[in-house]
């Protein structure tokens, strides 16, 4: 357990957050906080892909997104709407929510066809998300991107590399509604189907992760990205891993140029992810990071 999490344990959030003298500080002991605060022990799952590349932070002018990981390279490229305009890569946090909704759903109850309706809404605004307003706008788009976008992994040690998806990359259709009913704009279809090799490889390599330190982590979608790869890597370690700072940056510092501006946001990203995940054990040291072999952060599994 963190100190951050002993403090608040020993001495009482107020104390914790007397002693936060940064805006970082002050979101580290609230995430904090707020996983000890749970007493529910809710289950969402992801890719394991998802724990070694990532979506973009912002939003990416280019039509393709390449990212590299530990023996894998993720391609996304844009999709088009029915005028052949550019439809965009997926990006940011509710992308991220989005897809952790419809991975989590899959698994649950082990079908591609997910029923989405209210559950969609219902999840998002428990990730702390209200639909509405400006929140309904950037939630359609980021629907829109993931349906429409094309997705390539390629696993080093496979040949041929192996292709998600020669149309649409997550799920099959688009899963915004133009339907209204009682006047009200639909935001979701009733059902999506995911890919079907894309649900072959979550079904077969899901990454289990706590609901509640996804929704304290909220909009930091770096912290997002680190506490996924965390809950992927520290379980299975059976030693101490040490992890240079340059391939740490090839992971995850795609909207940097320079290591060391990007160094300081990793770390402050990484406190939040590790006030999400107290039973992490991660050293950082003036090389890089050591990895200590942590138990998982969520236990039970629903299947």
């Amino acid at each position: 357990m963190a100190a951050v999490h002993k403090l608040i344990v020993e001495h009482g959030v107020e104390e914790a957050r007397r002693q936060a003298l940064t805006p970082n500080e002050r979101a580290v002991v609230e995430t904090a906080y707020q996983v000890l605060s749970e007493e529910a022990d809710r289950i969402g799952y992801t890719y394991a892909g998802f724990a070694l590349t990532s979506l973009p932070h912002r939003e990416h002018k280019n039509r393709i997104w390449r990212r590299e990981g530990y023996n894998l390279t993720m391609v996304i490229q844009s999709g088009v709407d029915k005028h052949g305009k550019e439809v965009g890569v997926p990006f940011g946090p509710i992308a991220r929510l989005i897809l952790m909704f419809l991975q989590t759903e899959a698994i649950r109850t082990q079908s591609r066809e997910i029923e989405i309706g209210r559950s969609m809404q219902g999840w998002l605004t428990k990730m702390g998300m209200s639909i509405g307003g400006k929140t309904y706008t950037l939630v359609k788009e980021q629907a829109k991107r993931i349906a429409s976008c094309n997705l390539t992994f390629f696993p080093e040690g496979r040949s041929p590399a192996v292709e998600v998806a020669a149309k649409g990359a997550f799920v099959k259709a688009s899963m915004f509604s133009n339907v209204a009913h009682d006047g009200q704009l639909t935001l979701w279809e009733d059902r999506v189907v995911l890919d079907d090799y894309f649900y072959k490889e979550l079904n077969e390599r899901p990454v289990p992760l706590s609901e509640e330190a996804i929704r304290a982590i909220g909009s930091v979608s770096s912290a997002l990205d680190i506490y996924v790869w965390l809950a992927y890597r520290l379980h299975s370690l059976k030693d101490d891993t040490r992890i240079s700072w340059l391939s740490l940056f090839k992971q995850f510092g795609s909207n940097y140029k320079e290591v060391r501006k990007w160094r300081e946001r990793f770390v402050n990203s990484l406190a939040v992810a590790l006030a999400a995940y107290p039973e992490a054990r991660v050293s950082v040291e003036e090389e890089g990071l050591i990895l200590h072999p942590s138990r998982p952060p969520i236990s039970k599994l629903l299947r």
